[in-house]
């Protein structure tokens, strides 16, 4: 969810030259929000914010529910207060994760292969090498935002131009649901046209700093030498970044970005507390939220650790190597409470019952090691090979790996709240 500021002035028609301007930046609307809407249509029209809980922030909001103030990383309370009648969700990263993957592997991957993810829900594309086929980046923008909300209910905002920072500010100021193309010769203009806070990189430090000397917007930035902008920031790196991008430049390139490095679930208790029943009831939750993101990757992880937070805010993490690699809550579960009990000092047969001996504030899951499945040898665990024996219906953890694979489809279809998996 962006915040960074828009200009109605900027979004407007900039010109049709496309020469040189190769470079897309694609940023999906409210997309969390979006997913939900697409997933119940009821909600369309309605104030959607995901996040619940009085101690939670904000991860999204939909177009309707910013109309009252609401932006990310506000408190849930506070939303609650701004927009009592506002429909409020549970962040479902699994779901998201399924999402987003699904618009790049059947969308932008049929366009080319040179994609910087930047995030979730948003990347960069270099097309240079697909406009023999496509004909021209507006071609591609329009397929893009057309193809994905036809497939998927989910608008996105494509900024197009010659480099990465002039493509990314059009997207913010084409939202939402918009394409603006700013021509190469036209990039000055369209970027002294921006408060300080429309380039990236600038935040509210920088921008005190900038406003001492005098400068209140990028128009004024660009008047700026070098040499005073180094006198100004005390960084000579700010400053060559900042008169280049006043002057809407930008060398860097578009990169593909590798495999995420792990991927993760956490949540904080309403309440701090000792039970481990309350404790392992989250880690179930957040093993299942991995295992499907793992799943709708297609991606499996060799090491499992567990984060918790005290009630005085310190952090305590373990992890576990595992001998074959896993993509199921029934395999990734059970490591987990064996390193909960191993932090905490608890006998691997401790009941459920037992009290943790410090309060806990926040649990999680995640999981590394990640490799693509049909790139992974996977040597069978010796509770597989005992299997391969063992012809009673519905034992073993092969078959509740089929569990859940079909659990996915559901939810999918009727929501992460239809079914629900007993580890």
């Amino acid at each position: 969810m962006s915040t960074a500021p828009r200009l109605a002035a900027a979004k407007k028609d900039w010109g049709h030259d496309e020469t040189g301007c190769t470079v897309l930046h694609i940023d999906m609307d409210a997309f969390y929000a979006s997913c939900e809407v697409a997933r119940y249509p009821e909600l369309k029209g309605k104030p959607v914010i995901i996040g619940t809980g009085t101690r939670s922030v904000v991860s999204a909001a939909s177009y309707e529910a910013r109309v009252y103030g609401i932006n990310s990383a506000m408190a849930v309370s506070r939303a609650r207060k701004l927009c009592p009648q506002g429909i409020f969700l549970p962040v479902d990263m699994a779901y998201y994760h399924y999402i987003s993957h699904e618009i790049f592997k059947t969308v932008f991957s049929r366009i080319t292969d040179r994609i910087e993810q930047v995030s979730v829900d948003e990347c960069f594309m270099d097309v240079s090498g697909a406009l023999m086929r496509w004909g021209s980046p507006t071609n591609i923008a329009r397929w893009i935002r057309s193809t994905v909300a036809e497939n998927f209910n989910v608008t996105c905002s494509v900024g197009i131009a010659s480099n990465k920072l002039v493509a990314k500010m059009a997207s913010t100021n084409a939202k939402p649901d918009g394409m603006l193309l700013i021509p190469k010769d036209r990039q000055a203009d369209f970027v002294q046209l921006m408060p300080l806070r429309g380039i990236p990189g600038i935040g509210p430090a920088l921008e005190k700093r900038l406003n001492a000397w005098g400068v209140k917007d990028v128009a004024d930035l660009a008047k700026m030498s070098e040499h005073d902008l180094t006198r100004a920031t005390g960084s000579k790196i700010s400053a060559r970044m900042l008169y280049l991008s006043s002057h809407g430049l930008d060398q860097s390139k578009v990169r593909h970005r590798p495999p995420e490095k792990s991927i993760g679930a956490e949540r904080t208790f309403m309440h701090d507390t000792t039970s481990m029943e309350q404790v392992c009831g989250l880690l179930r939750t957040c093993s299942d939220e991995v295992a499907t993101s793992l799943r709708a990757q297609d991606l499996v992880a060799r090491t499992i650790t567990v984060k918790l937070r005290f009630d005085d805010l310190r952090y305590m993490t373990k992890a576990r190597t595992l001998q074959t690699p896993v993509s199921t809550a029934t395999r990734i579960y059970p490591r987990a409470v064996e390193l909960l009990k191993r932090m905490l000092g608890i006998p691997d047969l401790a009941p459920m019952t037992t009290p943790l001996p410090r309060l806990i504030r926040l649990a999680g899951v995640s999981a590394s090691g990640l490799s693509k499945v049909k790139e992974t040898p996977i040597q069978p665990s010796l509770e597989d090979v005992i299997e391969e024996d063992d012809h009673k219906a519905g034992s073993g953890a092969k078959r509740m790996d089929h569990a859940e694979a079909a659990i996915d489809t559901i939810r999918n279809r009727y929501g992460r709240g239809s079914v629900n998996l007993g580890v």
